[in-house]
């Protein structure tokens, strides 16, 4: 979907991106006006409690700011071709072979094949959507229906792909980057309105001098406090996995099929190499030119037939020779009947001769 004259792309399922916005908007709105604000004057040195507000307000903007780079990026969406590679076709296949033994034309290729990286062979497979040969740890996406290089996963919460940096050439990036930098501060966040709101308990419970009466006079903050701890369960744990296959240089998809594959290990070029390929990249304009104009592909000239090529050899329409096979066969009739007639009467004379 594409919004702004093909500046902004979503996925298919960009809807639930509302969703994942409302998540973390509502429970900021809720601590700025029934934490934050009575903390203002809670620290008078420094202004510490207006710094709490404005640290909250612009957090969370860097944090939505990174969910719509995430959600609009091209995460290495690979174009698709308009006819399956003619260099790879073969023809006279056995499974073409005609019951009356004669060879049917047809078309037919390998649907895998190996390329060599870092000196050793990697098999690929041919999609038959995209109709091209995915490179290394590409992968067709069933939601979006495209073909991703270096496909991580789809996010739900986004509503895209997430594509890694791009397999034989580490310089271009994708929303990767974006997407483990949404999370990790997605987790700082919760950890920020976690303690910030477990504060406000403490100073209520020093004041009233029971912490069930400050659960009373704020309850906005036990329910961020616990909302908090759940979601920190999943961004927190989502966070730490994300290091590890940035570490060992694999991607999500990678890590849950080919989990005990040693050909992953081809891949991975170190820690800080694999680190540095991920967060210190120069991004790369995407491979598709989302903003241009749609040409409508030239028609394809029709097959030709083995009667209509005899009959372009002999410089001949065949229409054109039927009618005249039909005009002959009638001749040839007249002619046979003429003759026929002719050969009657003289049998009729030859009779009254007699």
């Amino acid at each position: 979907k594409f919004y702004f004259k093909g500046r902004l792309m979503f996925g298919p399922d960009a809807r639930s991106l509302i969703v994942t916005i409302l998540l973390i908007l509502v429970p900021v709105v809720i601590f700025c006006t029934f934490v934050a604000t009575k903390l203002l004057h809670k620290f008078p040195a420094y202004n510490t409690g207006y710094a709490i507000l404005v640290v909250a307000v612009f957090f969370t903007i860097y944090v939505l700011g990174l969910l719509l780079l995430t959600a609009t990026r091209d995460p290495g969406i690979i174009p698709r071709n308009s006819h399956p590679p003619e260099e790879e076709m073969g023809y006279e296949s056995p499974a073409s072979v005609e019951a009356s033994g004669r060879s049917a034309p047809g078309q037919q290729f390998s649907r895998t094949k190996e390329v060599f990286v870092n000196g050793q062979p990697v098999r690929v497979k041919y999609c038959e959507t995209c109709m091209l040969y995915r490179p290394p740890r590409c992968s067709h996406c069933s939601v979006c229906n495209n073909c991703v290089e270096k496909f991580d996963h789809h996010c739900p919460w986004v509503g895209q792909c997430i594509g890694k940096v791009a397999p034989l050439t580490p310089e271009v990036q994708r929303n990767y980057c974006c997407f483990f930098l949404f999370v990790s501060s997605s987790a700082v966040l919760c950890i920020f309105v976690f303690s910030i709101s477990a504060l406000d308990i403490k100073f209520l419970a020093n004041d009233y001098g029971s912490v069930w009466k400050a659960i009373k006079e704020s309850p906005a903050s036990v329910v961020l406090m616990a909302y908090c701890f759940v979601l920190l369960w999943f961004v927190g744990g989502l966070t730490g996995f994300h290091l590890y296959l940035i570490g060992t240089n694999q991607t999500t998809y990678e890590n849950f099929r080919y989990r005990v594959d040693s050909r992953l290990r081809i891949y991975d070029r170190g820690c800080l190499t694999n680190f540095n390929d991920v967060f210190c990249v120069k991004a790369e304009p995407s491979r598709n030119n989302f903003r241009a104009y749609v040409h409508e592909e030239a028609s394809k000239p029709p097959k030709i037939s083995l009667q209509e090529t005899e009959a372009d050899e002999y410089g001949e329409d065949r229409r054109v020779k039927v009618e005249d096979d039909l005009d002959i066969g009638d001749d040839l009739l007249k002619i046979s009947q003429r003759h026929e007639f002719e050969e009657g009467g003289d049998i009729r004379n030859r009779g009254s001769y007699r």
